[in-house]
């Protein structure tokens, strides 16, 4: 027996038997991962029994699943997102201090080099939706504004659907733009009430979740990365507290600390000074960027 044997294969060594095999792994890193994968994925096994049929079913599952990933749609991304595990390693991998803004996934639509625009601009430039303003601060763990904080937001129309997936329709960085803080740390745009919208379920990711009796829905949002010199950059969003799918985010994206307040107003005259037309949605929500670790 060679020193990479462990023993025959059985049922009840499965696990010891095949990790043994990796001990000459080139990858410290990779053995270890590989020993929990399989072990988790041999005790999943031998806990559902599952037939050869099944057995199969799955294996056709993340076939159909590989296929349908092209350049632009990444199906496995989208399995990870609907199963929470995506959350989960963004959640790892952004433990923040006690105070700092709370982290969530990125999502598949920003879009690169968006316009630097002059602050209390509106990003809507197709003008469609009800008129909203969104304010706040960015501050760090002590309260301090920070000067010279980039953020970059984007979000869906009123309709739920971002530019790059209405091309022809919609124009070029609608509903986009990149924003500069002064010293007090002060920011302010205009944009459109954003709407609930569907993740992609007309693949295999969309058919689990109709065998699950899971709806596809993600609730409205805003989405925002922060940067600043010094401090950790924030990959955010804020949320609707009142819209209908707040308690049932298809990819688990919403935390208690991102629901925003969203009020309509009925000041004319600040909708006049605004370049709104009647009622309009306000939003406040500040910032708190954790510093950067040494």
């Amino acid at each position: 027996m060679g020193a990479e044997e462990n023993g025959y294969f059985t049922e009840e060594n499965s696990v010891d038997v095949v990790t043994s095999r990796n001990g000459g792994a080139k990858s410290a890193r990779l053995k270890v991962i590989m020993e929990v994968v399989t072990r988790k994925l041999h005790e999943a096994v031998k806990e559902l029994e599952p037939t050869q049929e099944e057995w199969m079913d799955a294996i056709l599952f993340l076939t159909r699943t590989g296929h349908t990933c092209t350049d632009w749609r990444q199906e496995f991304i989208l399995l990870s997102d609907v199963l929470g595990v995506s959350m989960l390693v963004d959640a790892i991998n952004n433990r923040k201090p006690t105070g700092a803004s709370e982290s969530t996934v990125l999502g598949p639509f920003h879009v690169a080099d968006a316009p630097e625009l002059p602050m209390g601009a509106n990003i809507c430039l197709d003008h469609k939706g009800e008129d909203m303003v969104i304010s706040g601060r960015i501050l760090d763990t002590d309260g301090k504004p920070i000067a010279n904080a980039v953020l970059d937001v984007w979000q869906a129309n009123d309709e739920g659907f971002y530019d790059v997936q209405q091309q022809g329709i919609q124009p070029d960085f609608n509903l986009r733009g990149v924003f500069r803080t002064g010293k007090d740390g002060h920011y302010w745009f205009r944009a459109v009430k954003p709407k609930y919208y569907p993740i992609p379920d007309d693949g295999p990711v969309g058919q689990m979740l109709g065998a699950l009796g899971r709806h596809p829905f993600r609730p409205a949002h805003l989405h925002y990365i922060i940067k600043a010199e010094g401090f950790e950059t924030l990959v955010t969003h804020i949320f609707d507290p009142d819209d209908p799918y707040i308690h049932s985010d298809a990819v688990f994206g919403v935390k208690e600390s991102l629901l925003a307040e969203f009020k309509l107003a009925a000041d004319l005259a600040r909708a006049s000074e605004l370049g709104f037309e009647g009622k309009f949605w306000q939003v406040e929500h500040d910032f708190v960027l954790a510093p950067a670790k040494s």
